[in-house]
């Protein structure tokens, strides 16, 4: 199982996570999140933290989103994943994000995904296409870095 982390100075962040085998598979979770908020860069990160950056471990979508600024979500399956498609739309469905869901976080929270999304999957049309989706700001945002970073790498050393 692969884990991903994301680290935002200033903001606590909720994990949650679905797994397919039980008491093994999050144990695995947790000592990776210790090893991550172990690492000297999450410790300075969390030093300069406005609002005391923390990283808390969810089994309940319900919990983790409850008073959340923003809920982000990824996609259920990966390229070179698709075998597993239908067990992983069974194991995820309690944490689609939906209205209801979303209802739980703050007023005014936004909903982030970082592309592809299989609306209907990991989140509903409906919130997907909502006012309070940023889900293609957030890919606009990524095509600049993108464009700076191919100038970087393409320009020759002595234009920058």
């Amino acid at each position: 199982m692969r884990y991903k982390a994301m680290f935002v100075a200033g903001f606590a962040v909720g994990f949650v996570a679905g797994a397919r085998s039980g008491r093994e598979t999050y144990d695995k979770m947790v000592a990776y999140a210790q090893q991550v908020a172990e690492h000297p860069k999450v410790q300075q990160a969390t030093s300069v933290a406005h609002h005391g950056a923390r990283l808390r471990l969810f089994t309940d979508a319900a919990d983790a989103v409850a008073g959340a600024d923003a809920v982000y979500t990824d996609t259920w399956t990966s390229m070179g994943q698709e075998e597993e498609a239908a067990i992983r739309r069974q194991i995820f469905a309690p944490y689609q994000i939906n209205d209801d869901l979303m209802s739980l976080a703050r007023p005014g929270a936004l909903f982030m995904h970082c592309l592809p999304a299989h609306r209907g999957e990991e989140v509903t049309a409906d919130v997907f296409e909502s006012d309070v989706s940023v889900v293609f700001d957030q890919a606009e945002n990524r095509l600049h870095g993108q464009k700076a970073l191919l100038l970087m790498l393409l320009a020759p050393a002595q234009s920058l």
